[in-house]
């Protein structure tokens, strides 16, 4: 089903960069570093736990499939991937979305904490791995 008015119901075949029978994935339109990709349901679903289990398969074969185009178009050093699940964690379009941004070295001062960094004075921690 697809929703009227949802940008992401509405997304035209040409900006798909991959595809799968369940999932598309295209390129930020704000992107936070080069290469940051979206994988969006081509049905309307708010939140991944909307998923059905054979799509939540196709789901992850696409993040596969855009990771490989992101590692041979970018070369990135590593990556984060993320899911804005409600206005509380900051999802702005109600259709779900996974975010697939390559991480290169140099790309901030000290990115230790990763995805933590989404409460900033959280992202570090005293915890160090040896």
């Amino acid at each position: 089903m697809k929703v009227s008015g949802c940008v992401f119901c509405e997304m035209p075949t040409s900006a798909y960069v991959v595809e799968n029978d369940y999932f598309f994935g295209l390129f930020d339109k704000y992107p936070v570093t080069e290469g940051h990709m979206l994988i969006i349901p081509k049905r309307h679903a708010e939140t991944l736990f909307e998923l059905t289990s054979d799509e939540r398969k196709f789901l992850f074969e696409l993040i596969e499939d855009g990771k490989a185009l992101l590692e041979k178009k970018f070369n990135p050093a590593g990556f984060n991937f993320g899911v804005n699940q409600g206005l509380s964690a900051g999802q702005t379009i109600p259709h779900l979305h996974l975010h697939i941004i390559p991480r290169y070295e140099g790309d901030m001062a000290d990115p230790e904490g990763g995805v933590r960094g989404v409460i900033p004075e959280k992202q570090k921690y005293r915890h160090k791995m040896k």
